[in-house]
């Protein structure tokens, strides 16, 4: 693991590796929080250089090995980009018992690097994974404030439908839990949309998997005891401060319950 020290606090069973998005930062207090419950090792560190770019799959094993050893229970939450990690790496490590996906996607994107030709976000024993490109000539709809993402993503879907088959993340390959958080106002991408096409594909493969959603959330889920996140690349998110932490609220009661604690909403 290259770069400065992982962030890991707390003890217990269950250690928790903690993947940002895009916006790269170390979630601290994400980490603080999952910590606070009790049983629980969480680990967060900045997983890509300077853009989510040919990111080696490798390269998260030494985090999960170091957490690995330290719990019995193996647990990858990530956010966005971190959660289509998160469901890519619980499709290629057994030991891994739950995956949680924040706004998760259930296809590989391209690199986010801005490179032309574009290539993929991630790679494998040294290959690139297949994915969908973005389209260079879709521009956002014009409106007040910054721009919406989301149609690019429904319009990319559409343009490269014969890339998508093969971009698609093996989730029926995992074995372990999946648990899945989307907010239906996500201005970045259709997160729902990708949520309930993950759940159908395992359901196909006779898995479970646990959707949780709300109408007015957007991109962003605020648990509870999180401040609401700030910074990043300026886009619009949807959702508002008080539905993005409604969502987190609905969605806590099945994360103590994967995480194997029992602990009341902090105050």
């Amino acid at each position: 693991m290259s770069g400065p020290a992982p962030y890991v606090i707390g003890d217990g069973p269950t250690g928790v590796l903690v993947l940002s998005g895009s916006s790269g930062r170390v979630e601290t207090e994400r980490c603080d929080v999952l910590a606070g419950l009790g049983g629980v090792v969480a680990a967060s560190y900045r997983w890509f250089g300077d853009a989510v770019d040919l990111v080696p799959l490798e390269s998260f094993d030494e985090p999960l090995a170091m957490l690995h050893q330290r719990c019995e229970r193996l647990v990858v939450l990530g956010s966005s980009r971190g959660a289509e990690a998160a469901l890519l790496l619980a499709a290629r490590h057994r030991e891994i018992d739950v995956v949680v996906g924040l706004a998760p996607s259930d296809v590989v994107w391209a690199s986010l690097s801005g490179l032309r030709p574009q290539r993929s976000s991630w790679t494998s024993g040294g290959e690139p994974l297949p994915f969908v490109p973005y389209d260079d000539r879709w521009e956002p709809p014009q409106r007040p404030g910054p721009p919406a993402y989301v149609g690019h993503y429904e319009h990319c879907l559409e343009r490269y439908a014969d890339r998508v088959p093969a971009a698609r993340i093996a989730v029926e390959r995992i074995t372990g839990e999946v648990l899945l958080a989307a907010g239906e106002d996500d201005q970045v991408w259709p997160a729902c949309d990708f949520a309930d096409a993950i759940a159908a594909r395992r359901e196909a493969a006779g898995l479970a998997t646990t959707v949780v959603r709300r109408p007015d959330a957007g991109h962003r889920v605020v648990l509870p005891g999180e401040r609401p996140a700030t910074g990043g690349q300026p886009m619009a998110r949807g959702g508002t401060d008080e539905a993005d932490a409604a969502l987190g609220a609905q969605l806590w009661p099945h994360l103590l319950r994967v995480l194997g604690v029992s602990r009341p909403t902090p105050g």
